[in-house]
């Protein structure tokens, strides 16, 4: 299993996610560097472990509010090694032309901010099913987006993210049920688990689990799983695609 940190970003800044109450979002406080200029803090992630991937959800974007493409391509021109995945509220097959050009060449598209299947098919085509993943999002046990992207996993690209909006920073577990449900609709589907992971044993059970991937940011800025803990499970392998 591999572990992809976390970066949620909102106004240049890299802010503490909880339970998807983002008006309410602060500056991150991290152990593992000074302030929460995102530039630091992913070099200071990547010098607790050499992750191959980063997760990054442009909180303004996402929110109509401006976005960070810039200063993502940046990022990705700083690690050109290091898989960049960003969710930036893509809502049209424009939208992910625009993020493609602009150099970031792993895209998620997140439930919430679709009307139909149009985004997730333009992304595909633009980047590659390896390229793309699909975030379905969850907030009070309900799904948030069309329907047909949850119902149709003939859909779906190589890589699902099931996203429980409620229970990220909150350090109340994952949700191994829904992680199940979702993983029996499409075996052949990488996985990936966001929400909730308190520390090593709960990294142990999403393993035990078949999970892929595990996104993972307050655990690992407040010291919860160390770099000795990632290193047993393994996660320092590059899968193929990446």
């Amino acid at each position: 299993m591999h572990v992809i940190p976390v970066l949620d970003l909102m106004a240049g800044q890299v802010v503490h996610a909880r339970r998807g109450e983002r008006d309410s979002y602060a500056p991150v406080r991290s152990r593992l560097a000074a302030g929460s200029e995102p530039a630091a803090i992913v070099e200071a992630l990547l010098a607790l472990f050499p992750f191959r991937a980063l997760y990054v959800a442009d909180l303004d974007a996402i929110r109509g509010m401006g976005h960070h493409r810039a200063l993502l391509a940046g990022l990705q021109a700083r690690w050109p090694d290091l898989a960049v995945w960003v969710d930036a509220g893509l809502a049209t097959p424009q939208d992910c032309r625009d993020w493609s050009g602009a150099g970031i060449r792993h895209l998620v598209i997140g439930s919430e901010s679709q009307t139909g299947t149009a985004t997730l098919a333009a992304a595909i085509g633009l980047a590659g099913t390896d390229r793309v993943a699909l975030s379905l999002d969850f907030r009070g046990g309900r799904f948030l987006g069309p329907p047909e992207l949850r119902d149709q996993p003939d859909l779906w690209p190589g890589r699902v993210i099931a996203m429980t909006l409620d229970r990220v920073g909150a350090g109340t577990g994952p949700d191994l049920e829904r992680l199940g449900a979702i993983a029996a609709r499409r075996p052949d589907a990488r996985l990936w688990a966001a929400g909730g992971v308190r520390g090593p044993e709960d990294l142990a059970a999403l393993d035990a689990a078949g999970i892929d991937s595990v996104l993972v940011a307050s655990a690992l800025h407040d010291g919860r799983l160390t770099s000795e803990d990632l290193a047993a499970l393994e996660v320092s392998g590059r899968p193929p695609g990446w």
